[in-house]
């Protein structure tokens, strides 16, 4: 049997960047490393990208031990590959050094083919009004939702 659908999600990203881009990129990753991730526990809320040496590496990426491994066990927050083609990669270092660009990790899942993919975006950070704008965005939708759920009567 193989296990689909996301292992982990940075909800913050969408609300601290302006996201403009996104691209699916492989990782390479250990055996505990995706047996770990095959029981749902990761977290890139604190991850980034960064093109470094001609390859794209996510930094600060979180995957605990896999409890059941013993010495062959990986390390917690090590760089870790990911995998984009050549002009991707070209794109997102040009994205990168202009100034104020970075690339955040959006989702952390596996495929139809059961491979660990990461959804990752070129963000722009919001400033502080921009945030409440988002705020008052969703809060309008949200009370919206509410009012047609209600047919009206309010």
């Amino acid at each position: 049997m193989i296990v689909t659908g996301p292992i982990a999600e940075n909800r913050r990203a969408r609300y601290d960047y302006e996201i403009t881009d996104t691209l699916e990129a492989g990782i390479v990753l250990t055996g505990t490393e995706v047996k770990s991730l095959r029981i749902g526990k990761a977290q890139i809320t604190e991850a980034y990208a960064s093109p470094e040496r001609g390859e794209l590496w996510l930094i600060n990426s979180h995957i605990p031990e896999y409890l059941q491994a013993n010495r062959f066990n990986h390390e917690e927050k090590r760089p870790r590959k990911l995998l984009v083609k050549k002009k991707d990669l070209a794109r997102l270092s040009q994205d990168v050094e202009r100034a104020g660009n970075t690339i955040v990790p959006l989702k952390l899942y596996f495929n139809e083919q059961g491979r660990a993919k990461l959804l990752i975006g070129v963000g722009k950070g919001k400033k502080s009004f921009d945030k409440r704008e988002t705020e008052k965005n969703r809060d309008w939708n949200r009370e919206k939702g509410r009012i047609l759920k209600e047919g009206g009567r309010g």
